[in-house]
Parts: structure tokens; sequence; C-alpha cells
């Protein structure tokens, strides 16, 4: 498998120092060789910083991460990452030994388990039992095949991850980080470095570790998920889900409804006590409305009434 270089990033304040310091005794015991493999380690982390990045950089880094794509769709190797999902229908007799069953023989092959829950009756729940692991590609059917004894098996799910990409790049940040590393050390090791200089590339050697140590662990979560395959199983009681599901929903319903009595109740005293304060002005107020509306229209009555007309005859 042919890997590129990753790019590093490294801050552009101890880039110049570790420049300066390179190129200020080149007189001493530091030999070209040398210097011109940590210039282009130092070229190679500026270019990784992105507030600084100049047109020629961005060129720099298209070219590195196109070369690592390159790389990636050369690799003859894959990393997938597998996972598998069961339900299996059981009786509630036979529940527990199954699930018991299923994890004890997880402890007789390639196998690890990382999880494992059981419930047992009570009230409306019902029993059911789950197992996670993961498990060698070598041991997996043989997993299957036992498990599939236990009951029929309702539902089985397949999933795959193409982790390639995400490998690689891991792998080429780590190698260049561990040579960037071992060249920090060997700057460290020159009788020709002051202590600033020591200082200063101690403490870029601190935060290279630590940039690979965390690419490490990442490394190795990767591996967990493409050398093993992860395995989900789920026990449960055969015709046990609709009916339950059914139980549930009126239970839940009469629950609901004790608690939305309340609720509203509760919402019901509160508006009473927000308004009888107002009462006291509005009562009168409507009062006083009222009254003034009675005179008005009395006195439009009146005015409406035409004159009585008397006529000769």
């Amino acid at each position: 498998m042919v890997v590129k270089k990753a790019i590093i990033a490294v801050p552009a304040s101890n880039t110049r120092r570790l420049r300066n310091l390179l190129m200020s005794k080149p007189q001493r015991s530091i030999s070209r060789p040398f210097v011109a493999l940590v210039m282009a380690v130092l070229t190679l982390g500026a270019a990784g910083c992105g507030g600084k990045m100049s047109g020629h950089s961005s060129s720099f880094m298209a070219t590195e991460y196109a070369r690592l794509d390159e790389s990636v769709a050369a690799s003859t190797e894959r990393y997938v990452a597998e996972r598998h999902k069961l339900e299996i229908f059981t009786s509630e007799s036979r529940l527990q030994k199954s699930w018991e069953l299923a994890v004890a023989f997880c402890g007789t092959i390639q196998c690890q388990v990382l999880s494992s829950s059981i419930t047992t009756r009570a009230g409306d729940s019902v029993p059911s039992g789950s197992i996670s692991l993961r498990v060698s590609p070598e041991d997996l059917n043989r997993l299957l095949a036992y498990v599939e004894k236990f009951g029929k098996v309702a539902e089985h799910t397949t999933e795959r991850q193409d982790e390639t990409t995400a490998v690689v790049d891991t792998e080429a940040k780590i190698k260049n980080l561990t040579g960037f590393r071992d060249s920090l050390r060997a700057m460290l090791a020159k009788p020709s470095a002051t202590v600033k200089d020591l200082v200063e590339i101690q403490q870029q050697l601190t935060d290279t570790q630590s940039q690979l140590d965390s690419e490490t662990a990442q490394r190795k979560i990767l591996a967990n998920e493409t050398e093993k395959i992860a395995v989900e199983i789920s026990f449960v009681l055969e015709g046990s889900i609709g009916n339950a599901r059914g139980f549930s929903q009126v239970w839940n319903a009469v629950r609901e409804s004790g608690d939305i009595l309340a609720d509203s109740t509760s919402s019901l005293i509160t508006t009473i006590v927000a308004i009888v304060p107002w009462l006291i002005l509005i009562v009168p107020g409507v009062w006083l409305l009222a009254k003034a509306w009675r005179a008005l229209k009395r006195r439009r009555t009146r005015n409406a009434v035409p004159p009585i007309s008397t006529t000769s005859t």
C-alpha cells in the first residue's frame, strides 16, 4: 500500500524560530543534508497554516491531497467497517436462557461483549434481552448460526462503510509526525542550540507528540472498527410487539388523561386568580357604560319622535 505525505500543521512563529536556529550557525556541527531535511519539514508544516496560506501554499496543499486520493484509489487493501443487527423471536420461557447462552458462546470464539442487558416482566413491561459485541470475521458465521437456533430471525440488517480514506490519511499523518518528532529530538541533541532555542524546540516537540498520540489513538479506533465486525442481537417475545404496543397506548392514554385534566384545572385556577383583581375596575366600568348607553338611547328616542299636528275638517 502506497502512502503519500500528509500535511502537518506547525505554528508559523515556531517555524521561523526553528529556521533561524538552523541558519544562524551554519558553520557549526549541523550538516547541510540535515538542514535541508528539517527545512523541508518546516516548509511542509508552514503550508498547513490555513490563516496565512499564500496562493502557492494552497496549490501545494491541493497537490498533496490529490496525491493522497490517488494513493487511496491505488490501494488494493480496503478497510471496511461492517455491522450486523439481528432481531430474534423467542418464547418467554427460553428468553433468559438464550441470552445467557449467547453471551457464554461469545467467550469461546474471538469475540468481545461490549454491553448486554435483559428485562424481565414487571407490570406492563415486556421481557426482552439485548447483546452488543464485536467478533472477528472468521467467527461471524459461527456466531450467527448459533444464535439463530434460539428462535425465528425476524430481521437481519447488514451495514458496511468504507473507511479506507480515513485509515490511509491517519497512517500518513502518523508517519510524518513521527519523522518530524525525530528531527526535533535530533535538534535537541545539538550542542550549538542555546537555552532559548532548546525551550522553543521542546515546546514544538510537546505539541508534535500530542498530535501524534491523538492520531495513534484514532488509528486504534479505526482498527477496532475495521478488523472486527459489530453485531447487535435483540431477543423479543414473538407476537408481543403488537399487543404490547396496543395495551401500552391505552395505558398511556389513561395516564395522560389525568395529567391533561390536572394541567387544565391548574390553568383555569391561574386564569381566575389573574382576572379577580381586574374585576374591581371591570365591573363598575361595564355598569357605567351600560347606564350611559341607556341614557343616550332614551335621548335619541325622544328627539326622533315627530310633533303631533292638528288638521281642521
